[in-house]
């Protein structure tokens, strides 16, 4: 294992840190991660749903919306269409919610047994047979172009929520598709999952009851600039900046008439900021004889917001915190937009009780489906895991209490190891309508017995996949001399469809390759799943079959597939014809250290730096510190079935840490002595012991040598 240290300059790590209010070892770690532009340290550095990005973003979203209104009023059947993964089920329960608080008759239906994935035509009829007349797929319906079209023709319409790249050509002609990876989408972060997608349309359908949606919105703001006077204004549409005008007025010298005001302003609804003020500006600016009709907003963002009540927009510049993520300095008027969409979301209650139980469901499906845990990601995982932690929605309370984890803080890692696959194994056995339903089940006990069903059959997918692991190795281990040692590919009937995932992630830690496992189904189908290993990327090789697939989708480092039977043959003469081009990572593992801490920084404290970098997952892996020199005080090898585990206790002079070295004990008396009373050099994580109900920090090694030692 190699341990590299990238260098950071002390003067970038001091502006940063005094830019943004962090202490020293947050700016050096964040610059060492490569986070120094204002937006990306935005949500590292804030929690506030503020800063997130509003739904109407979206190019599609207000056609989605006035659709599922319409619904509304006409009293019309709408079906939601979801995916049987757990973003996929999070995804519906997450829309049947949204769509039932608005009145609508909301019926839901994910592809079950060995139905194939997206929005099916026997869905599509058996809905419209039913007198439907809306769908709304989640988490899929990007590739779905002759559903979309069969539902025209028996007069469904369909609204496409998605976020799964489309693959080529146009997408569907639905009312309306939202989709953060189209190219055309209007939304500035491309990398939600599905349930996020979804959110965003939740969200978007809340707004949409408030009195501010599509209310044609404009705010003002006049200030003197030496003899003249600055006027700017911003149009708003559904609190999203639409169009912004500057004029610099010469009293005596432009007529309104003449300006570019009047026109911007014409039909809106003009709002300003102390209106005293503003209307004795505006009179010094082109005379005393125009009737100006202003709001005067100040009161009621003071009655909301209390920190704005009586301020100017100068003195509320000076303690916006939105300012220091900022690029261009703040304006005036910049300051007034950010009051004014701040306002009518907390009027909104966009942000409520009903937000909370929502946001669990998109914790949940982004970290099941690896979506990189950056941008706005953080801030959706990391508060649905605080709302979690704080009081889990039904459904989830009860298979937490059924896991036996009831009590314990969650954070991404234990749930993507104790929560997710859990959910997701429903799907993989044939039945994600008992995911769905334990979210949805209206009594306790239903939930209760619903949460005993999906971790039954969690238990079965795992014993599933220690059975066939004996059938699928020996095909593995042939498939890779095949394949010149860079590829393991195998497929065939004796591979369970709910297992492909399971084995390729199994054998690509095993081998330290990529692989691909299929399934042979009796419809004449293989559907199959990839999984990455030494810096793989999935995507290419999958689009270099892109012809013979029947669908696809992922990401570089997980993705599926499926084909027809008679395609096989083509797609294993491609895979080795580019697996002949692959050239992987060297396998020996580089371990990227955030940071050096001496001794005296190893305090019971150091929990709370490493818990302001969560949620850990995609793209944010876990901190990694180096310590040098530290005193062995204690050594044992323990393990519960083989002695392969090394305990020790460190000494850091005031602070004494218990430590875990997995399958580290071979190193022990070899590689540094506890006898000799070595001192060692160590790379390592900061992470919580639970046990018996008691949480203490511990320190997980990833590797360590002698004090002085050579790097191996």
């Amino acid at each position: 294992m190699k341990w590299s240290k990238r260098e950071v300059p002390a003067s970038a790590v001091k502006e940063l840190s005094s830019r943004y209010g962090t202490d020293a070892l947050t700016a050096s770690i964040l610059l060492r991660r490569g986070h120094s532009e204002p937006e990306d340290l935005l949500f590292f550095l804030e929690d506030d749903p503020r800063y997130l990005h509003n739904p109407f973003r979206f190019a599609q979203m207000e056609d989605a919306v006035d659709r599922i209104l319409l619904a509304v009023d006409e009293g019309e059947k709408v079906l939601v269409f979801g995916d049987r993964d757990t973003d996929g089920v999070t995804s519906t329960v997450l829309m049947v919610e949204a769509l039932a608080e608005l009145g609508l008759e909301v019926s839901w239906r994910v592809p079950n047994s060995d139905e194939p994935y997206g929005l099916s035509i026997a869905a599509v009829e058996d809905f419209a047979a039913r007198g439907g007349t809306l769908i709304v797929t989640v988490d899929c319906g990007i590739s779905n172009l002759a559903e979309v079209e069969r539902a025209a023709e028996l007069m469904v319409d369909v609204i496409v929520v998605d976020h799964h790249r489309l693959q080529s050509g146009e997408p569907p002609a639905a009312v309306a598709v939202i989709d953060p990876k189209l190219p055309d989408s209007g939304y500035p972060f491309r990398d939600l999952a599905g349930c996020g997608v979804a959110y965003k349309l939740a969200a978007a359908l809340k707004l949409a009851r408030s009195g501010i949606y599509k209310q044609q919105v404009a705010l003002l703001n006049v200030q003197p600039v030496n003899e003249a006077y600055l006027v700017e204004a911003v149009r708003l549409s559904n609190l999203v900046e639409t169009a912004r005008v500057r004029e610099t007025i010469v009293p005596g010298v432009v007529d309104l008439e003449r300006t570019r005001l009047l026109p911007f302003l014409r039909d809106r609804q003009i709002f300003v900021w102390d209106g005293e003020v503003q209307k004795r500006l505006l009179g010094k600016a082109f005379g005393s004889g125009i009737d100006w009709q202003l709001y005067d907003i100040a009161p009621e963002v003071g009655a909301q917001i209390p920190s704005a009540r009586g301020q100017s927009l100068i003195r509320l510049r000076e303690l916006s915190r939105i300012g220091r993520y900022r690029s261009e300095p703040l304006s005036e008027l910049d300051v007034f937009a950010n009051l004014f969409v701040s306002y009518a979301l907390k009027k909104a209650d966009w942000f409520g009780d009903d937000d909370l139980a929502r946001l669990q469901l998109v914790a949940l499906g982004t970290i099941a489906d690896l979506m990189p845990l950056s941008g706005e990601n953080r801030i959706l995982v990391r508060r649905g895991l605080s709302a979690v932690n704080r009081s889990p929605r039904a459904g989830l309370a009860e298979l937490i209490q059924k896991l036996g984890i009831s009590g314990r803080k969650l954070g991404a890692g234990e749930t993507a190891w104790q929560i997710t696959p859990v959910i997701n194994a429903a799907g993989r056995m044939g039945e994600p309508a008992a995911a769905v339903s334990l979210f949805l089940a209206a009594t306790r006990e239903e939930r209760e017995e619903k949460a005993a069903r999906v971790i039954q059959m969690n238990l079965d997918r795992r014993r599933l996949g220690s059975e066939e692991w004996e059938l699928v190795y020996p095909k593995a281990m042939l498939s890779l001399e095949d394949h010149g040692r860079k590829l393991a590919l195998v497929g065939g009937e004796e591979v369970h469809r709910g297992i492909t995932g399971l084995i390729a992630s199994r054998l690509t830690n095993t081998l330290d390759v990529p692989a691909v496992v299929a399934s042979f189904q009796g419809d004449g189908t293989v559907v199959g799943s990839v999984r990455s290993a030494r810096g793989f990327a999935v995507t290419p090789f999958l689009e270099a079959c892109a012809d013979l697939f029947i669908d696809y989708g992922g990401h570089d480092s997980a993705a599926g597939f499926s084909l027809r039977r008679g395609d096989w043959e083509e797609f294993l003469a491609r895979a080795a014809s580019y697996a002949e081009g692959i050239e992987l990572l060297d396998s020996e593992e580089i371990i990227e250290i955030d940071a050096e801490l001496p001794h005296e920084f190893l305090k019971p404290e150091l929990t709370e730096l490493t818990e302001r970098f969560e949620p850990y997952g995609e793209e944010n892996r876990p901190l990694v510190f180096l310590s040098k020199d530290v005193p062995i005080v204690d050594a044992q090898i323990v393990g519960k079935t083989e002695q392969t585990h090394l305990k020790l206790t460190l000494d850091f002079g005031k602070h004494k840490w218990p430590a875990m070295f997995w399958k580290g004990a071979e190193r022990l008396e070899r590689d540094f002595s506890f006898k000799n009373r070595d001192r060692i050099d160590l790379v390592y994580k900061v992470t919580l012991n639970r046990y018996n109900g008691m949480e203490q920090p511990q320190l997980e090694v990833f590797d360590a040598r002698r004090t002085g030692a050579p790097e191996s």
